[in-house]
């Protein structure tokens, strides 16, 4: 009997210790969409607006995942940068063209770090983008949550992509790890089949599918709307109770939420 109870103390104390160590994620729906970057005119997908979404306390910070030639994994929404193929390219022939703030193009380990600098509030919201073939994108996906293992971000982060098979990865390698789908062809149904867990469409989709916004809130599927810019759409998506609005208007949602 003395041993159950040291064995159910030393439980409740580890608990503990867990939930202390967990971020406490700002208690608002709003993800600033490449960073919050349009207010301040940053560049999109750069540390400045990354920090500058920290700042605000979004819960969300969503930026995009390419992969080098060489295999270094960085932060860019398109797969061409500065007139260059990132895959077809090195990081060091990349890194020689800065950003407009003068930044260099930001390695993902790079942007990592410094989303967990001073940071318990936003989520890290890692969109791996589609490769050329379904071999590079597995990849990606290794690489990349290899990457927050090893820097001790998986409480912070949140997978999403267009590539269903690179999010099937993803739960492969860590049943744990947080995962949104971006193409909109599945239904939350699907989602929750397969391990995924959440919908993260275009805000018009939902639109188009209210039955999935039910659905979804019924299995316990995350619903995220993205890029939702316009006051109206807002309130709509306030209203239907979505989880997470992805944004490049964040301070204007986070008035509209009235919470930090």
């Amino acid at each position: 009997m003395r041993y159950i109870l040291c064995l159910l103390t030393v439980i409740s104390l580890t608990s503990c210790k867990l939930q202390k160590n967990m971020p406490e994620f700002a208690k608002n729906v709003v993800v600033a969409h490449r960073g919050a970057w349009k207010a301040q005119n940053l560049p999109e997908n750069s540390i400045a607006a990354l920090k500058q979404a920290i700042a605000l306390k979004c819960t969300g910070s969503e930026f995009d995942v390419q992969m080098t030639v060489d295999d270094v994994l960085v932060v860019n929404h398109d797969d061409i940068y500065e007139g260059m193929s990132i895959a077809e390219t090195s990081y060091d022939d990349l890194a020689v063209h800065k950003l407009s703030n003068g930044e260099k193009l930001p390695t993902l380990r790079e942007y990592i770090l410094a989303g967990l600098d001073n940071n318990t509030s936003t989520r890290l919201v890692c969109e791996i983008k589609p490769a050329k073939t379904k071999e590079r994108g597995q990849k990606m996906a290794e690489k990349t949550i290899e990457l927050v293992k090893e820097l001790n971000a998986e409480a912070m982060t949140v997978y999403i992509s267009f590539e269903y098979e690179i999010l099937k990865k993803i739960e492969e390698l860590n049943p744990k790890a947080q995962t949104q789908y971006l193409e909109a062809n599945k239904s939350p149904e699907e989602l929750k089949a397969d391990g995924i867990d959440g919908a993260d469409y275009h805000f018009k989709v939902f639109k188009k599918h209210p039955e999935w916004i039910e659905s979804a809130k019924k299995i316990g599927i995350a619903l995220n709307a993205w890029t939702v810019n316009d006051p109206v759409d807002m309130d709509w998506l306030l209203e239907e109770g979505f989880d997470y609005i992805t944004t490049n208007e964040p301070e204007l949602l986070l008035e509209k939420t009235g919470k930090p």
